[in-house]
């Protein structure tokens, strides 16, 4: 019996020693708690219900260098509404549910005049804390909707949550969208990229509790800290060039079915690129901004690399361009390869001079290995000091490298010096090869090419970018002047006759290199050069890659008209030509400068008129007799006879403008 008492005795004084240990770990802990990591488990907890959220700053603006939009930022505005009892009272509740639910349904067309008020009215009797009301409004569709019952109460009695948020919108649409970029979320791309640091600003913050659902709500009604706004970067773009360029070159790669195509307009004195145009094919065959190809894409540049070849060769003092080459019979057989001219026959026996206007490969490879064959190095270091091995540094990212082949690397050849002398071998991007074309019609004085001309914020000019000379002479004036002749004559007697007009004057060169020719016969076609040729402004390089040969693939026939097109409305609508004719018309003036308008039906075709403005298509149209009724605004986007149908002078035709 003792020793039953005796070990009860133990059980029980056992229990009570460790509820005394469990009792002075728990009140350990509590003092733990309270006393020494108190800040700790505060912290934990609100960071479970109570966080500083970040306010994206507003990104900068950039702009055309004449003030208008391409890319701003747009606050889009998601509104939802706390129904919880303990934010709106049961009065304002009750009296003024269905007329919030009728106002949405009034302004904004959804779903039923009941919806809202039996999807806030469920919410609430369940204690939910977050019902959404409506997402991505625009400024005015927010001020409309925080003024409707219940809402108009704000925050704290009417239970208005607000998230906003910052949308990147183009008001030019996809025109110029890969040089102007995307958002950070998108890529580094064009200026957006570029020029973030300036664009992007500074966050700010405030605090926000968790609720139910996971749903975040502002604590305060100001910021904890301000977000400071990004500053805006002026580009040097002029919409209108940008609008004329587009559009010629869209037309001209519907028509030849393209692959892609590009075109860069420059101001001549300044190195300003007033526009610039990237479009790529897609497989329904639309054309898009795929890739900036003006800027990346180092290609073979063909023919229009003969004019440095004999830049070269008359610095070097070894050539004049009286000098005859025999072009034989348009083939010309250096080691197992035979170089041809376009020409069927060849051009016989032709001066230097002519071996250039006329583009013969056979003579340009002739001059070359006659002169240079024994020492290559000579020519290459010619050409280096013209600056055709360097990059521009436009200041968007992703230019391509330019490749000059040397002896004793892995892309030289016996065939190297020949075919270097009509452009295959080497590879520059069509704006390294404008960069050198601008420098002669700027009088051998060559001008960095540059996109952006200021930036600012709203305290004034941050930095400003003006015209940086790369090379203050590329080569002699003597040399500079052959060379402006050389391509004057190109257009008046030459390759590029199809671009001479009575009134303005162009100088450039024409290019077509065949694609990967070990594999391929796919063409790429071009057209560089300036206007007037009397007293350059303005330079364009036009090239259009892998045109359907079944159309056509010469750089006379593909992209000359496009230089052309873009040459004359420029012309045109510039101040000297209006302010001396202000009484002609539009067509008038093209007629005045000797524009040949193929865009008629005069023939009976009906021409295409598409991406035209709908004043200028109405011009054409009428002028051929036809009846034109219009539908819409802005540039034609359909027409209702097909281009090149038999028309008659009283067919009626549809335009449909947007």
């Amino acid at each position: 019996m003792n020793n039953l008492k005796k070990s009860i005795t133990n059980r029980a004084n056992i229990t009570v020693l460790l509820l005394m240990v469990f009792f002075l770990v728990v009140i350990s802990k509590i003092v733990e708690v309270q006393y020494f990591k108190k800040d700790t488990y505060t912290k934990i907890a609100d960071n479970e219900t109570i966080k500083e959220h970040v306010i994206k700053s507003r990104r900068g603006n950039i702009y055309t260098e004449d003030g208008n939009l391409l890319a701003t930022s747009i606050t889009k505005y998601d509104v939802a509404i706390d129904p919880s009892e303990k934010v709106i009272s049961k009065k304002l509740f009750n009296e003024n549910i269905q007329a919030l639910s009728d106002s949405i349904y009034t302004v904004f067309g959804a779903y039923s005049k009941h919806y809202y008020a039996q999807k806030i009215n469920k919410a609430r009797n369940k204690g939910k804390q977050y019902v959404s009301l409506r997402r991505n409004l625009t400024f005015d569709q927010f001020q409309r909707i925080k003024s409707f019952p219940i809402l108009n109460k704000g925050r704290f009695k009417g239970g208005l949550i607000v998230e906003e948020r910052m949308v990147r919108e183009h008001p030019l649409g996809k025109v110029a969208e890969r040089t102007i970029g995307y958002d950070e979320d998108k890529g580094d791309v064009g200026l957006e990229s570029a020029f973030s640091r300036y664009l992007s600003g500074r966050d700010g913050s405030i605090l926000s509790q968790r609720l139910k659902g996971g749903v975040w709500k502002p604590l305060t009604h100001y910021n904890q800290t301000e977000p400071i706004d990004g500053a805006d970067v002026f580009s040097t773009i002029d919409v209108h060039i940008q609008d004329v360029a587009h559009f010629a070159l869209l037309r001209q790669l519907e028509k030849f079915k393209a692959h892609h195509g590009t075109v860069v307009v420059m101001e001549v004195k300044t190195g300003k690129i007033k526009g610039i145009v990237n479009l790529a094919r897609t497989e329904k065959g639309k054309y898009y901004e795929k890739r900036n190809y003006a800027v990346y894409e180092s290609i073979e540049p063909g023919s229009t690399f003969k004019l440095p070849i004999i830049i070269a060769a008359l610095e070097d003092g070894i050539v004049d361009t009286s000098k005859v080459y025999d072009t034989e019979k348009g083939k010309f057989k250096v080691y197992n390869k035979t170089i041809r001219d376009s020409h069927n026959g060849g051009f016989g026996k032709i001066s230097l001079r002519d071996v250039f206007v006329e583009s013969s490969n056979i003579g340009m490879a002739k001059m070359v290995l006659e002169n240079y064959k024994s020492n290559p190095s000579t020519l290459l270091q010619r050409l280096y000091s013209m600056g055709l091995d360097k990059k521009t540094n436009v200041s968007i990212q992703g230019e391509g490298n330019p490749l000059i082949p040397s002896p004793g690397t892995k892309n030289w050849s016996g065939l190297s010096l020949p075919w270097m002398a009509y452009g295959y071998g080497v590879y520059l991007t069509p704006l390294q090869l404008l960069t050198f074309y601008n420098a002669i019609a700027n009088d051998g004085v060559e001008v960095k090419p540059y996109l952006v001309s200021k930036i600012r914020d709203e305290e004034g000019e941050l930095s400003s970018v003006g015209t940086t000379v790369i090379n203050p002479r590329i080569c002699s004036k003597e040399t500079v002047e052959i060379a402006q002749d050389l391509l004057e004559n190109v257009v008046l007697h030459g390759t590029g006759q199809g671009l001479k007009m009575k009134n303005l004057k162009i100088a450039g060169k024409t290019g077509t290199t065949q694609l990967e020719y070990w594999k391929t016969k796919e063409y790429s076609s071009s057209f560089v050069g300036y206007f007037p040729a009397e007293n350059p402004k303005y330079s364009i390089i036009v090239v259009v890659t892998k045109p359907d040969q079944k159309v056509g693939y010469y750089g006379a026939q593909v992209a000359g008209p496009v230089f052309k097109e873009i040459a004359v409305k420029i012309f045109t609508d510039g101040p000297e030509v209006k302010n001396e004719n202000p009484d002609l018309t539009d067509e008038e003036l093209r007629t005045f400068i000797g524009v040949k308008n193929k865009d008629t039906a005069i023939k009976g075709l009906m021409p295409n008129v598409k991406g035209l403005p709908g004043m200028d298509a109405l011009a054409i149209l009428e002028n051929a007799g036809l009846h034109v009724y219009i539908k819409g605004s802005g540039k034609v986007v359909r027409q209702s006879i097909s281009p090149g149908k038999r028309v008659r002078g009283n067919n009626k035709v549809t335009l449909v403008l947007m």
